[in-house]
């Protein structure tokens, strides 16, 4: 997991979705790295520190910021639209594949 949000914000917001055991530590902030999205450094971090290559990495983002530090980083990118404009999405990364789910 790799994200703008503080490791606070991230851990509160696995544990509500039950998801936090999945992640098995593997939490990293922007507040781990010099630069934010939307530069590659937390997802580059977080490759990095997994002892991954990123070109083999995959992920799923939900803003255009996110959208260009994932694709500067080298990595697979997917689009999450439910809460955020996917025409957006789309403008940023001609590979990104948008998955639009009904509420």
């Amino acid at each position: 997991m790799a994200s703008n949000s503080s490791h606070h914000h991230i851990e509160m917001v696995l544990k509500l979705t039950g998801l936090l055991h999945k992640f098995d530590g593997n939490l990293y902030s922007a507040n781990d790295v010099s630069r934010p999205k939307p530069f590659p450094d937390v997802y580059l971090y977080a490759a990095k520190q997994m002892n991954t290559n990123p070109q083999y990495c995959a992920v799923i983002e939900d803003s255009v910021p996110g959208v260009q530090a994932a694709s500067a980083a080298g990595m697979t990118v997917f689009g999450y639209a439910q809460h955020s404009d996917g025409a957006a999405l789309a403008a940023a990364e001609p590979r990104l594949f948008l998955m639009i789910c009904g509420s």
